[in-house]
């Protein structure tokens, strides 16, 4: 038994955010319905590369769901959603504010329907304040939070993360703030709307830059490869390369220069007694380490490290991180069968439960591959019913 089997989410969001949320609750047991446009479907199912013309970016995200597709614009198409969003337990969307109004599907709709529904709604900027109107992405939000301005070098120019953390970001909370509102209404019967904004998921991340702003009223600066308060917690370069050091207490930094560097003498130089004095020196606390680490390879650090206790590690390609043998191990990398991809690999599970571990019980759904089967199944249309609302452009 998986601990969301009994739980049914209709989801009506594509690209990123949605379809990341939506397959972390199925990955967890949930029945995931995803309700596609007749055009095309999901957009990411038009993002490259492809294998045989499927998208490989969709069938990473999408694992664990069925598909069908509703023109939304025709009431027909809106009663079809009705009924299944009476049985439903969660709906999930990130359409552009007001859009699911137009369409009357929002939440104000279907609670008239289905009181007891956890609606979450996705967007850039939220359901309210002056920017609601606005269309919002990942790219933009890294902009307006602050993150961008923090990412790469000083006087540089500015920098993006390296993947869409916003996305995946409003995805996460997302997911647990449905399971709140979920056992909420386990409780008492209510259900509520859940209203999550892409440029706000990512603040309470900023948590030491917000102690120095509203303590001090500084402002973070970029810092590069280095950590804004503790040192040496950066990459540090060796003979062959870089590696990735973190000495976050005073304890591991004693470790680190008496076990690792053989060089207890930097324990009393005034320089670096503490984080703080050691962060306020940094650049010649960074020359002389990487003066002394020069004379050895990356590997020959990491091993003593490892040794000593002192966190550090490589800094990989996403080639080389799918093959260390760690994560392996851990089954971040599984596989599973896709009816035109073929065998493919996709990330594994981050969470590890001892008692309902998560599955892979089926590959991304092929466009409106379920789409029979659900009306069939659930609502009890007929063949001769499916055939009229098809060859009229009301499903797919």
């Amino acid at each position: 038994m998986l601990p969301l089997q009994n739980m049914k989410v209709l989801d009506i969001s594509q690209i990123m955010a949605g379809p990341y949320c939506t397959m972390v609750l199925a990955d967890m047991g949930a029945e995931v319905i995803k309700v596609e446009k007749t055009n095309g479907g999901d957009d990411s199912r038009q993002m490259g590369p492809y294998i045989n013309d499927e998208s490989t970016c969709f069938s990473q995200i999408n694992r664990n769901k069925k598909s069908i597709s509703l023109n939304l614009k025709d009431d027909r198409a809106r009663q079809i959603f009705y009924r299944l969003a009476k049985d439903a337990d969660v709906i999930v969307e990130n359409y552009r504010t007001g859009v699911t109004k137009s369409l009357q599907i929002d939440y104000d709709t279907i609670k008239e329907i289905n009181p007891g529904i956890v609606y979450c709604s996705i967007s850039g900027y939220g359901q309210t304040g002056p920017y609601s109107h606005r269309g919002g992405f990942d790219l933009v939000a890294q902009g307006m939070s602050g993150l961008m301005s923090m990412t790469g070098e000083k006087g540089k120019r500015p920098l993006k993360t390296g993947i869409a953390v916003y996305d995946i970001g409003a995805g996460i909370t997302a997911v647990y703030s449905i399971l709140a509102a979920h056992i909420h209404k386990m409780n008492t019967g209510e259900g509520q709307h859940i209203d999550i904004a892409i440029t706000e998921c990512g603040l309470p991340w900023f948590a030491w830059e917000a102690a120095a702003y509203f303590a001090e009223g500084r402002v973070p600066e970029p810092t590069g490869w280095r950590h804004r308060v503790s040192a040496p917690y950066q990459a540090i370069k060796a003979r062959d390369g870089y590696l990735m050091l973190g000495c976050a207490n005073q304890r591991t930094w004693e470790r680190f220069c008496g076990d690792v560097l053989a060089r207890e003498d930097l324990m009393a130089d005034p320089r670096f007694l503490t984080n703080y004095d050691r962060g306020q020196h940094v650049e010649e606390l960074e020359a002389l380490l990487e003066a002394v680490m020069a004379e050895q390879d990356a590997d020959h650090w990491l091993a003593l490290c490892d040794k000593a206790g002192v966190p550090a590690g490589p800094i990989n390609d996403f080639g080389q991180a799918m093959q260390d043998e760690h994560y392996l191990a851990r089954g971040m990398v599984e596989e599973m069968d896709h009816p035109v991809i073929g065998k493919m690999k996709t990330i594994g599970f981050p969470s590890k439960f001892s008692r309902t571990p998560s599955q892979i019980r089926s590959p991304a759904p092929l466009f409106a591959q379920h789409t029979d089967e659900v009306l069939t199944m659930s609502l009890g249309l007929s063949r001769d019913e499916l055939d009229t609302l098809r060859a009229e452009g009301c499903i797919k």
